[in-house]
């Protein structure tokens, strides 16, 4: 039985299942990799968010700004002093360069500094897909609309508190304002049933962004909760906290979120690439489990 088979299993079983299924996509990389899988300019499987075409991996963000959440490979400290600028643009470069189109951010000031300077450059990622954060959410969503965010994806606290408030309405006024700019409009969640209820509700969403696991716990259940919601949902899916915050290794995780997944849902990494080459795994692993899993 799979990792991601569905049915009530012991977390034993679970991580047991997890951990083959990391070694069988090792041996697949060993065995059938070649440069134009793991090398720079390989183009990586598309999704579309909306009308928006992106890469089905796309870069996140937590570890620019020292969000670790615990990760056991860096602490906050850690991740925001070795993330300077120029870091930062190298890695938005590196990203491009292996088949990555988009990267996912708030609206920080300091980061809409960053990608503005960095788009005059020439940078070669082109797609910034914004996640406001902060209230009040219209002056965030003007933020990313006037500073060239191709999509807006409210975060998924602020989701989780209109929702916990019975303020559905509010969502869906955030989302069409969004779409007023002509943007594709996008929601996330920490919980395993928000977005269901918000296609049921028929909310303007053209896309999800769904916790992989919840942040208070990172348990396995949870990630079954989850890829059971993603298995139903009808718009496209971006995945995220695939990692468990780092607590999971790529070559364990990916196999099994993408044994899930349809065709037309993705995932969102964030890296902290101050050891080995994270970029290029995730890239090359995406690559190989789009093709197996098609």
């Amino acid at each position: 039985m799979s990792a991601c088979s569905r049915g009530n299993r012991s977390r034993r079983e679970f991580l047991g299942g997890m951990l083959s299924l990391g070694a069988a996509a090792a041996l697949v990389r060993s065995a059938g990799g070649s440069e134009a899988d793991s090398g720079p300019s390989h183009e990586l499987p598309k999704i579309r968010l909306g009308t928006l075409e992106v890469s089905r991996l796309i870069l996140g963000s937590n570890p620019f700004f020292g969000f670790a959440h615990g990760n056991p490979r860096g602490t906050p400290e850690q991740m925001k002093q070795w993330y300077t600028k120029e870091r930062m643009m190298a890695v938005l470069d590196q990203a491009a360069e292996h088949g990555i189109t988009a990267v996912w951010t708030p609206c920080y000031e300091n980061w809409v500094e960053i990608w503005n300077e960095y788009r005059d450059k020439g940078g070669k990622l082109k797609i910034w897909i914004g996640q406001p954060d902060r209230l009040p959410m219209e002056k965030e969503i003007e933020i990313a609309v006037k500073n060239g965010a191709k999509a807006v994806a409210i975060q998924g606290i602020r989701i989780d508190e209109k929702v916990s408030e019975g303020k559905w309405d509010v969502i869906r006024g955030w989302l069409e304002l969004i779409k007023s700019h002509g943007l594709p409009a996008g929601m996330a969640t920490h919980t395993a049933t928000t977005h269901l209820e918000a296609e049921q509700r028929g909310l303007p969403v053209d896309f999800f962004h769904q916790t992989m696991y919840r942040p208070d716990d990172y348990v396995m259940e949870g990630l079954e909760e989850s890829l059971a919601t993603i298995e139903k949902l009808h718009k496209p899916v971006v995945a995220y906290k695939v990692l468990a915050a780092g607590r999971v290794a790529p070559s364990d995780a990916l196999p099994c979120v993408f044994k899930r997944l349809k065709p037309k849902d993705g995932i969102c990494l964030g890296v902290f690439p101050n050891k080995h080459d994270e970029i290029a795994e995730d890239s090359s692993l995406t690559r190989q489990l789009s093709r197996n899993t098609a």
